[in-house]
């Protein structure tokens, strides 16, 4: 099972003031992890940049543009209470959603079974005309608008596992029926949606809030009722992960105990998924984890399943 891993040392140019919990170390973390000899069989590539048209499958053109006028020369850009831009960020959003769109163009191509892409800043925060959250373009709204556009994906599944719910991506999914949105996250929590009420003008948006405190357990038993069954019934041509490790028991953002064999539990489901209705077509994004070793270890154990193991 080929696995396509899809990064950039652009990552590490988004540069953050001292302390900011969303680091350029986050990505070293995720190449430390991948540096063992397990993950040798791994496709490398790197993420292409994006022309400025693409962000606009999903954000109108002004959001786009006026980004790009926002970027400074030098020190950063306050773009919300706690999104930034530095020098080296315009690049970085830019091939993030060149990252995330490459994925898709190979899956769904059949030159590799299934991707990882490991960018920032991440994307889910990201509504149409609005970043927060840390994020600036929405990178898995991207990946799923391109593969319909691109490729005729007629149903595309996003499923989100951030212990912060992904408001951008319902935003913009909002009334699409051709993309179910699906999360497991932590409320009361930022940003504050994600109610189980919330399910969209045609049904396709599927909440599963969890509880501080919540353990794998319980993860495992509402994604399985909560979120998988919708899916097979949604039938998807593609699933694409909004892989965020922040529920992880280490993160110092969040308060669910979940381990890295959570996480590893759950790529393998979905992978099944996927084999039953995708072709075994998955797309993941990394999206949050800010404790660097809970990162690391969730990483490698959802590109493990990702490769088959």
């Amino acid at each position: 099972m080929t696995t396509l891993y899809v990064s950039h040392p652009a990552a590490l140019d988004h540069a953050m003031p001292e302390g900011h919990p969303e680091r350029a170390d986050r990505i070293r973390a995720v190449e430390r992890a991948l540096e063992d000899e397990r993950f040798a069989g791994l496709v490398r590539g790197l993420a292409p940049k994006a022309g400025p048209e693409v962000p606009t499958l999903v954000h109108p053109v002004p959001y786009v543009q006026a980004l790009i006028e926002a970027a400074p020369s030098e020190g950063y850009v306050q773009i919300d209470g706690d999104t930034l831009m530095s020098p080296g960020t315009l690049e970085a959003a830019f091939r993030g959603v060149g990252g995330a769109v490459h994925a898709v163009d190979a899956v769904m191509a059949g030159e590799c079974a299934n991707a990882f892409v490991a960018m920032r800043p991440p994307g889910h925060h990201a509504e149409r005309m609005t970043a927060m959250g840390f994020c600036v373009f929405n990178n898995a709204a991207i990946a799923a608008r391109h593969a319909r556009e691109a490729h005729g994906a007629t149903r595309v599944a996003i499923v989100d596992w951030d212990v912060h719910h992904g408001n951008g991506t319902q935003d913009i999914f909002w009334d699409d029926k051709s993309v179910m949105y699906a999360s497991t996250h932590e409320m009361p929590l930022f940003p504050g949606t994600g109610a189980a009420s919330e399910r969209g003008n045609h049904d396709t948006i599927v909440n599963v809030p969890l509880r501080a405190g919540d353990d794998g357990a319980t993860f495992r038993e509402v994604f399985e009722a909560g979120i998988l069954r919708r899916l097979d019934a949604f039938a998807p041509d593609l699933v694409i992960i909004s892989a965020g490790f922040d529920a992880h028991h280490l993160d110092p953002l969040g308060h669910v105990a979940l381990t890295e064999a959570d996480f590893g539990w759950a790529t393998r489901r979905l992978m099944e998924l996927a084999h039953r209705h995708a072709g075994g077509r998955v797309v993941s994004v990394l999206e949050g984890g800010y404790s660097l070793k809970g990162l690391g270890l969730s990483v490698s154990a959802h590109v493990d399943a990702l490769m088959g193991r």
